[in-house]
């Protein structure tokens, strides 16, 4: 098989190669560095490469199984990590000039469990500074761009996961998730980004243990991938409070599944939200396929009040818990939005932060409720298409202006507040071929119900099988 039919190949089928030795993890890593070497010039996707770390790591997988070590879930795998998760040995500058030259000691949780898992680290995927933003740059490696038109961006803060994934550099790929951070990039680039619910991955030790607002999640082409990487990284942790108990084989299931009589509550807009036209009119024409698969498709515009105000309170104050030093030692090296959006939280009073936790328990409930009517609720993922690389957020959104960097962003910030699991799903493209993505939003927990749903959905359209023209 020649290598760049070896880089298309889903990493659910790689990973069954390689165990069963049909193919060695040696030439399904230079098939992929082959494939960085083409093409990530142009997107400056992986900012930080060792690919002779990487070949050698490789054929030492191939030793180990050959001489009849039992192979991980991940054996042989490539992938690129976040630059926000440390590695160790390997640069890791969180996107700021401060961590340049950064290089940690010790793997984060999550890097060590794709080693355990037998995933080989050959690099560091861009992200913006300190993950700041759904727009992917930063002053270290510059920006990211889209595989499906490199004048756009591909997202964030997740965007060189996302656009590695979808160019075919990496099988899949890790991201995390405050706001939108792995569903808006994933929308953007026409992959599978999952927001799990929290406590589904462990982040492992970390300032802010018992916040639900960040997460971590997978970045592949196909659902059955980003179930692969999941079962790789979750299962409890005793440094992470929030973890949950389920151990990794819960996701070792079979996500063929009849919809057929499931209900879906589809909303256009979270009820008040601007939404581009050229978005709405790409998944307009995606509710008929849920009800060709035999769902039962009902308009609800779910009550979601006070997640905005919650959102954005709970993220300033996590900015001084994680920032506030920083700004203080070295405010000038700071991106003026991570400044402001931690200036914001300096400013936070108790009743502000009290008021804010209520909020979010409310939101919490009001999905709960909403989801005993419905298996699912449906609803973009972002409100525009991918946007020029040269603007840093947008600014207006249907005639609506943002006043700032993160208002454009709600469709995603209101889900993350419930603290249910969410799913990005390709659901088309504009007219101009930009990528829009589908948002399912699942039962607490029930992450396995998510999955089977997207994946019927994505069986059915067949979109995130429409490659980048690179």
């Amino acid at each position: 098989m020649s290598a760049p039919a070896i880089w298309r190949e889903t990493a659910t089928d790689l990973a069954a190669r390689i165990r069963h030795r049909e193919i060695s993890a040696l030439e399904v890593m230079d098939a992929h560095l082959e494939r960085i070497e083409q093409v990530n010039p142009l997107l400056n996707a992986i900012v930080t490469l060792d690919a002779d770390g990487a070949r050698r790591a490789a054929a030492d997988a191939d030793r180990r199984l050959a001489a009849g070590a039992a192979p991980g879930r991940l054996h042989g795998l490539p992938i690129a990590v976040k630059d926000l998760v440390d590695t160790a040995g390997m640069r890791t500058t969180y996107g700021s000039p401060i961590y340049r030259d950064h290089v940690p000691d010790a793997d984060a949780l999550p890097v060590a469990r794709l080693r355990r898992a037998g995933a080989i680290v050959i690099g560091k995927t861009n992200t913006p500074e300190f993950g700041a933003g759904s727009q992917t740059f930063n002053p270290v490696f510059g920006p990211t761009r889209n595989p499906y038109d490199p004048s756009r961006t591909p997202g964030g803060s997740s965007g060189g996961a996302a656009a590695a994934v979808a160019a075919g550099m990496l099988p899949f790929a890790d991201g995390s998730d405050l706001g939108a951070s792995v569903r808006n990039p994933a929308s953007f680039c026409n992959v599978i980004g999952l927001r799990p619910s929290p406590g589904r991955i462990p982040r492992g030790a970390s300032q802010s243990p018992w916040d639900p607002l960040p997460v971590l999640g997978p970045i592949a082409r196909t659902v059955a991938d980003a179930a692969l990487l999941l079962g790789a990284l979750c299962g409890p942790d005793p440094s992470s409070p929030l973890s949950l108990q389920d151990p990794p084989d819960s996701f070792d299931v079979d996500l063929a599944s009849d919809p057929a009589g499931l209900r879906i509550a589809w909303s256009r807009n979270l009820g008040d939200l601007p939404v581009a036209p050229e978005v709405t009119d790409v998944l307009e024409e995606r509710r008929g396929t849920f009800e060709a698969i035999g769902c039962i498709v009902e308009d609800v515009e779910p009550d979601l009040d006070g997640a905005d105000e919650a959102f954005e309170t709970l993220r300033a104050l996590g900015y001084v818990q994680s920032l506030g030093a920083l700004l203080e030692s070295h405010g000038g090296q700071l991106k003026e939005t991570v400044a402001w959006n931690t200036r914001v939280g300096l400013s936070l009073t108790a009743d502000q932060v009290a008021r804010a936790l209520t909020l979010q328990a409310a939101v919490f409930d009001g999905m709960r409720q909403l989801l005993e009517r419905y298996d699912a609720l449906a609803l973009p993922v972002s409100q525009v298409a991918p946007f020029p690389v040269d603007e840093e957020w947008v600014r207006e959104i249907a005639g609506v202006a943002m006043g700032t960097y993160i208002e454009w962003m709600r469709s995603c910030s209101r889900i993350s507040v419930t603290a249910h699991p969410a799913i990005s799903v390709p659901a088309g493209f504009t007219r101009d071929g930009l990528p829009v993505g589908l948002q399912l939003v699942g039962r607490y927990r029930d992450e396995v119900s998510l999955l089977r749903l997207a994946a019927a959905f994505e069986q059915a359209t067949g979109t995130g099988r429409r490659p980048p023209p690179l």
